[in-house]
């Protein structure tokens, strides 16, 4: 049995975050800080170009890589945002997607010029099939999270917010895949004050909580979270050891919490997806201390995607 220590080791650190936020700043967008109370701030990764924090991870990727054709499993938003880069660089995409995941999401990827492969089971079953196509193809497979470089890339949220936040104290950030949650440690071990980062699953999707307590990756059943960003099954080989090493807490939120969060965002103007209230839901069910962010990781509703698909149309008739 594989265990965490026999986990792939990926050798990030700091300085691979830095050297991502240089590669990627003229295709990703610094996304603002917003205030929610006295001590609480919102990284704003719903502002982000594609709608989510994926496209630093895709883009810090493609551009190290260099792929002449690319398959990637997504539940959307990492779809979204190979899709994006895959449209600037001329290079073909091809999304696989598990069942139940967001026709909206699917559109906004084809809308991109990539092509969308649905398979039946959930998020394991998805990347057994990119990985076949891949195989097949002969094409770069790029997973969502589990990949150093997509690491270094989500990791410049996490950099972001220690420059523009530096008094920050604790960090509270969505857990899916794990890249986000593993980049956003690397991005602030070196800093010079402590800063807690809390790692925020759904409640019946919490493999990295488990896998933990286990010593050994856990492979959870397919999950039906109403944050549909985050029903991965099993934690990456990358993230993992990572988390590991520097996470200081994993917590869980039940649908229940991640709704009332949303509501709290909707409320001061924000529309975020579901997954994107998680790393708010934790920091409203715990207690905090002194100067708090909490990521919003992604906007991408069925609402604010038509909206996008409606301003391409328009552009392309002008």
């Amino acid at each position: 049995m594989a265990t965490i220590e026999t986990t792939a080791r990926s050798g990030l650190g700091i300085a691979d975050v830095r050297v991502a936020a240089e590669r990627i700043s003229r295709l990703v967008r610094r996304t603002p800080l917003l205030a929610l109370g006295p001590d609480l701030l919102l990284k704003g990764e719903h502002r982000q170009h594609g709608g989510s924090f994926k496209l630093r991870g895709a883009a810090n990727a493609m551009l190290v890589l260099r792929p002449t054709e690319v398959v990637t499993g997504s539940s959307g938003n990492h779809g979204i945002a190979v899709a994006t880069i895959g449209a600037a660089c001329d290079v073909p995409v091809t999304v696989v997607m598990a069942a139940g995941t967001s026709e909206a999401k699917a559109r906004a990827i084809r809308a991109r010029g990539a092509q969308v492969v649905r398979v039946d089971g959930g998020v394991a079953e998805r990347e057994r099939r990119a990985r076949s196509i891949a195989d097949q193809s002969g094409a770069v497979y790029l997973p969502s999270s589990d990949h150093g470089l997509v690491v270094a890339g989500a990791g410049t949220v996490g950099l972001e917010v220690a420059e523009d936040a530096p008094g920050v104290t604790t960090i509270f950030v969505p857990t899916g895949g794990g890249g986000l949650l593993a980049g956003v440690c690397l991005a602030v071990d070196a800093l010079d004050h402590p800063v807690r980062v809390v790692g925020v699953e759904p409640a019946h999707t919490r493999r990295y909580a488990l896998s933990i307590a286990a010593g050994a990756p856990v492979e959870l059943p397919p999950s039906t979270t109403i944050a549909d960003g985050l029903r991965g099954q099993r934690p990456g080989a990358v993230p993992l050891p990572i988390v590991r090493r520097r996470v200081d807490e994993l917590i869980g939120v039940t649908d229940d919490a991640i709704v009332q969060a949303l509501g709290v965002l909707r409320g001061v103007g924000i529309a975020a997806e579901p997954s994107g209230a998680v790393a708010l839901a934790g920091a409203m069910q715990s207690r905090y201390v002194g100067r708090t962010v909490a990521v919003v990781s992604g906007g991408n509703t069925p609402e604010a995607l038509s909206a996008g698909s409606q301003a391409r149309e328009e552009r392309k008739a002008e």
